[in-house]
C-alpha cells in the first residue's frame, strides 16, 4: 500500500518539527514548510495526498494558500487555527478547506482527522462512494430538475454542463440526493460526510452547504430552520 504524503505548512519551528515527527511515526511521509510561498512550491512539485495549512503563516497566509491549492486541485485540505471561534476558521472553509483542527491539538486527534478526511476522499473517488439506494430508472443517474447526479461516475451536471465539486462537496450532495425532500440535521451530516462520531462544529456543514449551493443553485438545497437542510426534489 502506497504511503500517504502530507504537506504541512507551519511557521512555528517547534510545532512544525514535533508534528512532523508525530505524523512520521504514524507512517505518513511529510513535507514540512515554514511559509506559504515554499508551501505552494512544495505542493506543485510534490503533489501531496493531503495538505495541513496553518492559518497564520508568512508570505502567503494559509487561507490564500488554500485558495491557490483549490484553484489547481481537489486534494483534501485541513486548516489549523489557534482559535476555534476565529473568523479565520470560516474564511478557511470558504476558501475550499475540507476541515479544520484547533491548536493546540493532540497528535492522535490530528491523525484521526487526517485519516477521516482521507477515507472520505477515497469513498468519493469511486463507485462505492455514494449512499445506497435512491437510484432512478437510469441506474446511477439521479435527476432533480436541471440537476443530474451520476452516482456511479461521480459526475454532476447542471443544465447539461459539468459541475466541478470537491470530494467533500460530492459526498454532501450524495447524502442529500439519496433522500430528496428529507431533512438532514447538521449532526447527521457531520457523522455521514465528515465521519465525526461526536458532535463537531456545525460551521463546517453550513459553509460547505453554501459552497454547494453556489455550484448547483441557491434554491436547490433548502434550509429548514431549527432542523437542518433538505434537497428539493
Amino acid at each position: 500500500m502506497a504511503e500517504t504524503h502530507v504537506l504541512f505548512v507551519e511557521d512555528d519551528d517547534v510545532i512544525r518539527e514535533a508534528t512532523q515527527l508525530a505524523l512520521e511515526r504514524d507512517g505518513f511521509v511529510v513535507t514540512a514548510m515554514p511559509d506559504g510561498l515554499s508551501g505552494l512550491e512544495a505542493f506543485r512539485s510534490n503533489q501531496p495526498d493531503i495538505a495541513l495549512l496553518d492559518v497564520m503563516v508568512p508570505g502567503i497566509d494559509g487561507v490564500s494558500l488554500c485558495r491557490r491549492i483549490r484553484d489547481e486541485s481537489t486534494v483534501p485540505v485541513i486548516m489549523l487555527s489557534a482559535r476555534a471561534d476565529s473568523i479565520d476558521v470560516v474564511l478557511g472553509l470558504e476558501a475550499g478547506a475540507d476541515d479544520y483542527v484547533t491548536k493546540p491539538f493532540d497528535g492522535a486527534v490530528l491523525v484521526a482527522r487526517i485519516r477521516a478526511v482521507l477515507r472520505r476522499f477515497g469513498h468519493a473517488g469511486g463507485p462505492a462512494g455514494g449512499p445506497e439506494g435512491g437510484l432512478g430508472p437510469d441506474g446511477g443517474l439521479l435527476v432533480f430538475g436541471d440537476l443530474e447526479v451520476d452516482t456511479e461516475g461521480m459526475e454532476v451536471r447542471k443544465d447539461g454542463e459539468p459541475v466541478g465539486l470537491t470530494p467533500t462537496e460530492m459526498r454532501l450532495l450524495l447524502e442529500f440526493s439519496s433522500a430528496p425532500g428529507t431533512v438532514l440535521s447538521r449532526d447527521q451530516l457531520l457523522e455521514r460526510v465528515w465521519d465525526y462520531g461526536w458532535g463537531g462544529d456545525t460551521r463546517v456543514v453550513d459553509v460547505h452547504v453554501q459552497r454547494l449551493r453556489t455550484k448547483i443553485g441557491q434554491d436547490r438545497i433548502e434550509t429548514v430552520r431549527g432542523f437542518g437542510y433538505k434537497l428539493k426534489a
